[in-house]
C-alpha cells in the first residue's frame, strides 16, 4: 500500500512539475541590415539556448518573422518581438494583431526588442500600449546611437543581479507611453546627452517635443517593464542594434530576466546566470 501512495506522489510530482512549465516564443524578424547589425536570428537563438537551461522554461525560436502555424503562439506562456519594425513589424496586419490582442487579454506576457519596439501610430500604436506599455512613435521618438551608462538600477525582479554597466547601442528613446505612464516601471533610465539629438528633425531623428525634454534634463527609460490593468505583464527594450553586446553579461542578463518576469516566473535573486563563448556568439548570423 505504502508503495502504491509513493508511486501515485511521484505522478501527481510528475504532473505538477509538467504543469508549471512555461514557454516562451521569440519571434525573429528576417535579416536586416550589415553584419553583425540587427541580427534577430541569431540574438533569439543565443537567448533561447540560455533560457532552456533553466530548468521548467522551454524557449522556442521562430525564425524569419511571423508563424505559419500561429499554435506556437497560442500556447505561450510569454511572446517576444525582435525584428524589424514601422510598417515592416510582423505583428501589425489585422488578423496578427487580433491574435496579440487576444493572447494580451488572457495574461500572455508580450515583450517587444530593439526596432520591434516600434510600430504605426493608429491601431498598432494602441496595441503595443496595451501589449508592452510604450512604443516609439516616429516624429515622437528618436534613434541615435550613443554610449549610455547605467550607474544606478531600480529595485525590481527584472534588475536581480544586474550590476551598473555602460553599452555602446543605437538606444532609442522618448517613448510614447500610457496616460501617466501608468504600471510602466523604467529598468534603464538615463539622461541622454545632448548630441544625440545633432541629427536634423525627422521622422527618428529629431523633434521639438524630444528636444524640449533633453533640454530639461528629464530621464529617459531605454527599459521598461509594464503591469497591464488585467495582470499580465510586458517589457521594452530598445537596445539590441549591435550584435556583439549579448556578449556582455548584465546587458544579457537584464533581457533575460524580462523574459522569465513577463512570463510570471519567479527571477532568481542572482537573475538568471548565464554565460556566451565567443564561438556561440558568432554563431547563427546571418549571411548579408
Amino acid at each position: 500500500m505504502k508503495r502504491l501512495f509513493l508511486s501515485l506522489m511521484a505522478v501527481v510530482s510528475s504532473l505538477s512539475m509538467a504543469a508549471a512549465d512555461k514557454e516562451i516564443v521569440l519571434i525573429a524578424g528576417t535579416p536586416s541590415h550589415a553584419p553583425g547589425d540587427h541580427e534577430f536570428r541569431a540574438g533569439s537563438i543565443l537567448l533561447a539556448g540560455c533560457l532552456n537551461r533553466i530548468p521548467g522554461i522551454h524557449a522556442t525560436v521562430v525564425s524569419n518573422g511571423w508563424p505559419s502555424d500561429t499554435a506556437i503562439l497560442k500556447s505561450a506562456d510569454a511572446v517576444v518581438v525582435f525584428a524589424n519594425g514601422g510598417t515592416a513589424h510582423p505583428a501589425i496586419k489585422p488578423e496578427r494583431l487580433k491574435l496579440m490582442n487576444e493572447l494580451s487579454a488572457k495574461g500572455v506576457g508580450i515583450g517587444a526588442a530593439h526596432y520591434g519596439v516600434e510600430v504605426p501610430a493608429g491601431d498598432p500604436g494602441f496595441a503595443m500600449l496595451d501589449w508592452t506599455g510604450g512604443y516609439f512613435e516616429m516624429f515622437w521618438s528618436v534613434n541615435p546611437t550613443w554610449t549610455a551608462k547605467f550607474e544606478s538600477l531600480p529595485v525590481h525582479p527584472v534588475t536581480r543581479g544586474v550590476k551598473p554597466f555602460t553599452m555602446h547601442d543605437e538606444w532609442y528613446y522618448h517613448m510614447r507611453f500610457v496616460p501617466e505612464r501608468k504600471g510602466v516601471t523604467p529598468i534603464l533610465s538615463v539622461v541622454p546627452p545632448a548630441n544625440t539629438l545633432d541629427r536634423g528633425n525627422g521622422p527618428h531623428s529629431g523633434n521639438p517635443f524630444v528636444r524640449a525634454s533633453v533640454a530639461k534634463g528629464e530621464a529617459q527609460p531605454l527599459m521598461w517593464t509594464y503591469d497591464r490593468p488585467n495582470g499580465g505583464r510586458g517589457f521594452g527594450f530598445t537596445g539590441g542594434h549591435y550584435h556583439k553586446n549579448w556578449g556582455d553579461e548584465n546587458f544579457r542578463k537584464v533581457f533575460l530576466n524580462a523574459l522569465l518576469w513577463i512570463a510570471k516566473v519567479e527571477v532568481p535573486t542572482a537573475g538568471v546566470v548565464s554565460s556566451v563563448t565567443p564561438e556561440e556568439l558568432r554563431a547563427n548570423q546571418d549571411p548579408k
